[in-house]
């Protein structure tokens, strides 16, 4: 009865069902809010060659009930593909986090429009490949858009992270990763963004427009430059005599911090979509709680 009374609180038809004792639970991606109209999922249990469904809440002591999910890591650590053009500060902050353990995930391949910058040194004296992308004029190098998606899947990659790559990602790529691509971008988007929009130009804008704040912006990639959905945004004040440095240096701190937190909610897959195509980070301490 009280199984009943919990599930009619999650789940639509409790009554259909089960929610068994004794059962060893497995942690499915995520259970939604209903007032987020976040799609609803839940934990499960196996039996035999039986997979059921069911929500469970459980009480300590006499706090308010929450909903069991996400638990567990996911068992597989996710496959990462970094676009860069320049330096690739944002490239080595999630390479370094992954090698210190922070990330449930591996850059397996490095993609570059130039084989010479700082980002693709760093990746070579790392043993991580690279290509180059895309096809130079009149040349033999680089790849096309449908030999990089073949060269990507060759390497099993899940998740694909511009990290300060100019080129427009084509539209081959974009439907073969499919709400797996994201950008970074130093500007609080939809503000300063576009085409033309980057580096020190973002910073100029903003400190002539007269913005109290900039900031970086995570969003998923779309077909062009800086619309797709925002994920995650951190504001930075900018101040009365700031320059264009002095305030690229402070967002680029910001960049280094937001974009690992991200890259680490990707690889945990605690990434959830609202019903109106809204991406949100579920919380890793509270799982009913989004940011």
């Amino acid at each position: 009865m009280e199984a009943q009374q919990i599930l009619s609180r999650f789940c639509p038809k409790p009554s259909s069902l089960l929610l068994p004792s004794h059962k060893k639970l497995h942690t499915l991606p995520c259970v939604g809010l209903k007032n987020l109209g976040i799609q609803r999922l839940g934990c499960s249990y196996t039996e035999g060659k039986k997979k059921r469904v069911f929500c469970v809440r459980r009480t300590i002591g006499e706090e308010a009930a929450e909903v069991k999910v996400g638990a567990t890591m996911p068992a597989r650590r996710k496959k990462l593909a970094v676009f860069v053009s320049g330096g690739g500060s944002n490239f080595k902050s999630i390479h370094e986090a992954s090698l210190k353990g922070l990330l449930h995930g591996d850059v397996l391949v490095l993609v570059t429009n130039k084989h010479d910058c700082g980002g693709a040194e760093y990746a070579r004296n790392n043993g991580i490949p690279v290509v180059l992308f895309p096809k130079v004029k009149d040349g033999s190098d680089g790849l096309s858009p449908s030999e990089l998606v073949d060269t990507l899947r060759s390497f099993q990659v899940d998740f694909i992270l511009l990290a300060g790559f100019l080129k427009l990602i084509p539209v081959e790529l974009i439907q073969a990763y499919e709400k797996s691509i994201l950008n970074i971008h130093p500007s609080l988007l939809p503000a300063f963004g576009g085409k033309g929009y980057y580096g020190l130009k973002v910073h100029k804008a903003v400190i002539a427009s007269g913005a109290r704040y900039s900031g970086p912006t995570i969003h998923f990639v779309d077909e062009h430059y800086d619309t797709g959905r925002i994920l995650a945004q951190r504001a930075v004040p900018v101040l009365a005599n700031d320059t264009a440095e002095e305030l690229a240096s402070r967002v680029l701190k910001e960049e280094h911090r937001l974009y690992v937190e991200v890259v680490e909610a990707l690889c945990e897959e605690r990434i959830v979509w609202r019903e109106d195509g809204v991406p949100l980070i579920r919380s890793k301490d509270n799982p009913n709680e989004f940011c």
